[in-house]
């Protein structure tokens, strides 16, 4: 009935019915008075009945539309799962079976049986979004910066400048204040400390604000 009327069953922390804590599975009864409550953050539950088994490791899987999403996440060092061609169905597998968030702005894809957790977004631009998700999630204290490749999610690696100098930019190469570089054993990509990775420190330590409107 809940999912019925538009809630995905993953936005779902606490039902009371008839103010006891209830699960699921219950069925209603003429007269009930039921209550829904979202995903709590700052209140401890665990004498009423969970609804979700204990959280998952921080592992996110996010839909075709937040590719920027999954990019910031995967910055602040977050394994995140994205292709632009991901399907609902192969996305819900993957939470299944890899017991990871789901990030989606679909409703209806939240309310696969096989996806026990998951995150309707509500921000339409990516630098709130992120802020949505660290909010919900209590991301911040877990977050390990430029550890993740961008591009292929995997985890970076120190290389020594002159192992790399060949294929770094001409600016970079002959600015010497460029001493500590990381790469991607998949795809290559180097990394830096250049101007790019101080605006993106920036807002991971003051987060974009809340969409007005």
């Amino acid at each position: 009935m809940i999912e019925a009327l538009g809630v995905p069953h993953t936005e779902v922390e606490l039902i009371l019915i008839n103010g006891k804590s209830s699960g699921f599975g219950q069925r209603l009864q003429d007269g009930d008075h039921v209550a829904v409550y979202p995903v709590f953050g700052a209140f401890d539950i665990a004498l009423l009945r969970r609804l979700h088994p204990p959280p998952p490791p921080t592992r996110f899987v996010a839909d075709a539309h937040l590719g920027a999403l999954a990019r910031l996440l995967r910055m602040a060092g977050f394994d995140t799962l994205y292709r632009n061609d991901y399907e609902d169905r192969e996305i819900a597998e993957i939470a299944g079976r890899e017991n990871r968030i789901v990030l989606t702005r679909d409703r209806d894809l939240l309310k696969h049986r096989v996806i026990t957790y998951g995150c309707y977004i509500h921000a339409l631009k990516p630098p709130q979004q992120f802020h949505e998700v660290s909010l919900r999630l209590d991301l911040a204290p877990q977050q390990q910066p430029f550890t993740r490749c961008m591009l292929c999610n995997l985890p970076l690696r120190p290389v020594a400048r002159d192992q790399i100098l060949a294929s770094l930019p001409a600016s970079v190469r002959s600015n010497p204040s460029y001493v500590k570089f990381t790469t991607c054993d998949h795809c290559g990509r180097i990394y830096w400390k250049g101007s790019h990775w101080q605006r993106m420190a920036a807002r991971f330590d003051h987060p974009a604000p809340p969409q007005e409107g």
